[in-house]
């Protein structure tokens, strides 16, 4: 099968603005956590809405991986996608680093890292949970034919919104390996100390709390999705 680069491109879209908004939100948000959430929140409500039905709006290797796990996309396109999300994460902290160069040391280009005194375990449940419930919600929202139509994008806006709300202070609240990792690669280039502190936890965990959600949505749905 063909790669689709129509969705290829639609992935590196939707994830360099997730990534792009979302880390600038951070620069110039001064800690405010609410003002954190909804940038994210929203910027991915408004994306899937953009591209939802180009490429199913994944924007997130965590998302894609469990989608090729329950066969929602071949393995090949799969691959391609996950190269298009970490593309776009790199280029977007890089137009970060450029327009906002003093961002790269106070804040790490908004990347995610573990709380003050917050343990690797803590990191790795934490992000486990918050991942499963943001794409349990996509796949009984996006993916489940029975679903309310209309209402995806909203729903997996607004779990975005409260896994930050929730879990920001204590991860970063990723969930999204490519949204850690762009920013994460272009501090360590710029020479952040710690930049790639715990970096590996946010790659595991969201696909595993990925795996397990796509897991439970097939039993919950009795695999008819």
């Amino acid at each position: 099968m063909a790669i689709n680069s129509r969705a290829c491109l639609a992935e590196f879209i939707g994830t360099f603005a997730l990534v792009f908004f979302g880390s600038l939100a951070i620069a110039y948000a001064n800690g405010a956590l609410l003002q954190i959430a909804f940038a994210h929140g929203l910027v991915i409500a408004v994306m899937v809405y953009s591209f939802g039905h180009v490429s199913g709006a994944h924007l997130n290797p965590a998302v894609t991986i469990p989608m090729i796990y329950r066969k929602q996309i071949d393995t090949q396109n799969g691959i391609a996608y996950i190269f298009s999300q970490l593309a776009a994460g790199v280029v977007a902290a890089i137009a970060h680093s450029l327009i906002l160069p003093s961002s790269i040391t106070s804040n790490n280009l908004g990347s995610n890292l573990p709380g003050a005194g917050i343990s690797d375990a803590t990191v790795l449940i934490v992000e486990i949970i918050l991942t499963f419930f943001l794409v349990l919600v996509i796949f009984n929202t996006a993916v489940n034919k029975k679903a309310t139509a209309g209402w995806h994008g909203f729903a997996i806006g607004m779990i975005i919104t409260i896994d930050i709300l929730a879990g920001g202070p204590i991860t970063g609240a990723s969930m999204n390996p490519a949204r850690s990792f762009g920013p994460a690669i272009i501090s360590y280039l710029y020479g952040v100390e710690g930049a790639l502190q715990s970096h590996h936890l946010y790659w595991i965990a969201p696909v595993v709390g990925g795996l397990l959600a796509s897991i439970t949505a097939k039993i919950i749905n009795e695999d008819k999705i």
